[in-house]
């Protein structure tokens, strides 16, 4: 096969294209950053979105079997906006529907929701419906919180826990997650291109945290003994938003804290897909893990460098 994969050179998009690779099949890149370093070499060839000129975008996707989708924003910025990432997204659905793409399949988020105030998974539901409505087969996967080395979430909590004199949960910090591995995401989307079941998949891990549970385990495992406190939801976010000054990043946003809170990042009854426990993953990276804070915002400016590993 031949499949056009978004991100290729970003988090999630890498493991992929990497994952596609290894099985034989043909693999280009869609990107915003075609002047990163290419870690494929010539195996992979690049082109940009181009989502301003939908001819060109449609002429990169021919000949292409399936397109794997990674493309999206964490959050809204000058910069960048959920709601361009929706319209974008659109144009590049209809891209590879006119350029004769067979399959697509959609990195989601665990419970889109159209009707909620959080413009992330409103978008993310969104999209989901128009994909549904595409006319081409597809497959969405819907993931909780990825871990991997390239990790922003875990890396910078434990970044935390070792830099910090105290670190602070939102609320009760009962809310849960259930992290997957970024490879298992990766492997289920390479198999998943080559379907042909019209599929939604929850895409979690096989262990599930509340989010103190979470800051607990990650404590332990890297040997720190940094007070975990609780905090009113509003006074969290205004002592991340001023380490954030310090750090140059948005390390959380309103918006994120309170899908958190409201367990959008757990899905009940669900089996994991999964296989790769966080435990066992940050015991083995535990030297590691955290030495240095992994910028959201730096990844997203610099468009140049390989995004470093953990």
């Amino acid at each position: 096969m031949k499949v056009a994969v978004t991100g290729a050179f970003g988090y999630s998009g890498r493991y992929i294209a990497e994952r596609l690779l290894e099985t034989g099949h043909k693999v280009i890149a869609l990107t915003n950053s075609v002047r990163r370093e290419n870690p494929f070499g010539e195996r992979v060839p690049v082109f940009p979105f181009n989502f301003d000129k939908p001819a060109e975008l449609k002429q990169s996707l021919e000949g292409a079997d399936a397109l794997i989708n990674t493309y999206w924003v964490r959050f809204n910025h000058k910069l960048f906006t959920h709601e361009q990432a929706v319209a974008n997204t659109k144009i590049l659905f209809q891209a590879a529907k006119v350029a004769g793409v067979r399959r697509i399949v959609h990195i989601s988020i665990s419970n889109p929701e159209r009707h909620t105030d959080l413009p992330y998974f409103r978008g993310k539901a969104e999209l989901e419906a128009v994909l549904q409505s595409l006319g081409v087969s597809w497959c969405i996967l819907r993931p909780t919180v990825l871990f991997g080395k390239e990790d922003i979430l875990i890396n910078n909590i434990a970044w935390s826990l070792r830099r910090l004199p105290i670190v602070g949960v939102f609320g009760d910090g009962k809310y849960k997650l259930q992290p997957i591995y970024v490879d298992d995401l990766a492997a289920a989307a390479a198999e998943q291109a080559q379907g042909s079941e019209n599929r939604i998949i929850n895409a979690i891990g096989p262990e599930t945290f509340s989010y103190n549970e979470l800051l607990e385990t990650i404590r332990n495992i890297i040997g720190v003994r940094t007070p975990i406190i609780h905090l009113p939801p509003s006074l969290g976010y205004w002592g991340t938003r001023m380490l954030g000054l310090f750090v140059s990043d948005v390390i959380i946003t309103r918006d994120e804290i309170k899908g958190l809170m409201e367990g959008s990042l757990c899905v009940d009854n669900a089996p994991p897909l999964g296989k790769t426990k966080l435990t066992d993953w940050i015991k083995e990276h535990k030297e590691t893990l955290g030495r240095g804070y992994t910028s959201e915002m730096a990844r997203r400016v610099d468009r140049k460098s390989k995004y470093a590993s953990n």
